[in-house]
């Protein structure tokens, strides 16, 4: 299993993505890493650690792509980027699939323009996760790629998202519902009402919409909508959670009595913020390329980095583009027959 790594992609880069490549390395038996970037400073980087050097390939390369830089133009004129690089692996089946931390725009820009859209695929969607109050973890489909979506498009986010809950995260029967202003049937705008109607004929676990209060009760384990509301959703929710952290850490040391209690349940305290911690769940996949594209959060840390290469790997061998391609198939088949049917 070969994974491509943007070595020198986000905020912490290179140093905690050469410390996740190694962790990843050391805890993944089957995975070989291409990490792309400019060699000496890699190398110095790997330097400091113990691992297999059998399983790993540094590809020299002379440019970034820098957070500022726009999305489609950095793609398109940084050509020998460690990003572009990372992406043309997977392009040329050298990967399986890529991790990177960079820039967003520019990945999923690169995403369609060097790795490719599937065939019949309208629009590829990004899927982050965010934690739930049972421990697990919500997809947010579309989390950002598309402010401005058709009906079409939200169906094929919803099965894409599907196959990616069943075949990576291991959620057997994923429920699939649709980001609402209420919750009964017939609410919402003509995209989320056409949408509604097409997701009901899917073979899917469709359990109909949601509000926002309900992305984090475990309403649901997929949520339906256009990037832009899912942006939102997902800024929301990360947002919530770093300030309620923050919060809760100023109340209780604001009194002696306070920091009395914060001694008492400090590893509780821990356990819940590592369970509100992105770093635990790796990256958002971008669903809808030919090959597995993961975006990891700007500020990754080594852990992030590791639990990122970890979900690519999964990507890869659950076959997931396969699937996806199998989907698009039998749904445009359906599409055709119905056009043929009405005229």
């Amino acid at each position: 299993m070969r994974i491509a790594l943007d070595g020198m992609g986000g905020d912490n880069a290179p140093v905690s993505n050469v410390k996740g490549a190694v962790d990843a390395i050391n805890e993944y038996k089957n995975v070989e890493l291409i990490v792309t970037g400019d060699k000496e400073i890699l190398e110095k980087e790997f330097a400091k650690y113990e691992f297999d050097k059998n399983r790993l390939e540094i590809i020299h390369t002379t440019e970034v792509v820098e957070n500022e830089d726009k999305p489609v133009k950095a793609i398109r004129s940084k050509k020998d980027s460690s990003m572009v690089v990372a992406l043309r692996m997977v392009k040329e089946g050298k990967a399986e699939a890529v991790v990177s931390a960079g820039n967003t725009g520019a990945l999923l820009a690169g995403g369609l323009f060097v790795v490719g859209r599937i065939k019949g695929i309208d629009r590829p969607c990004l899927c982050p996760a965010i934690p739930n109050v049972k421990k697990g973890m919500t997809i947010i489909a579309d989390g950002g790629a598309n402010a401005d979506c058709k009906p079409r498009n939200l169906v094929e986010f919803a099965a894409m998202s599907d196959i990616y809950s069943k075949k990576v995260l291991g959620i057997e029967k994923p429920r699939v519902a649709v980001a609402n202003v209420g919750a009964e049937e017939g609410k919402g705008n003509d995209l989320v009402k056409k949408a509604y109607e097409e997701l009901k004929g899917l073979d899917l676990n469709f359990i109909g919409n949601v509000e926002a209060r309900d992305v984090i009760n475990d309403k649901t384990d997929i949520i339906v909508c256009d990037g832009f509301t899912g942006n939102i959703l997902l800024k929301s929710a990360e947002g919530i959670a770093l300030s309620l952290m923050g919060l809760i850490k100023e109340t209780l040391m604001s009194s002696t009595k306070g920091k009395l209690g914060a001694l008492l349940i400090k590893d509780d305290l821990r356990k819940l913020k590592a369970y509100m911690d992105y770093s635990e769940y790796g990256g958002a996949p971008l669903l809808g390329v030919k090959g597995g594209v993961i975006k990891a959060h700007g500020s990754s840390d080594a852990k992030a980095i590791k639990n990122a290469v970890r979900q690519a790997i999964k990507f890869a061998e659950g076959n997931v583009v396969e699937d996806i391609k199998e989907f698009i198939n039998e749904y445009s088949k359906k599409e055709e027959e119905a056009s043929g049917d009405e005229e």
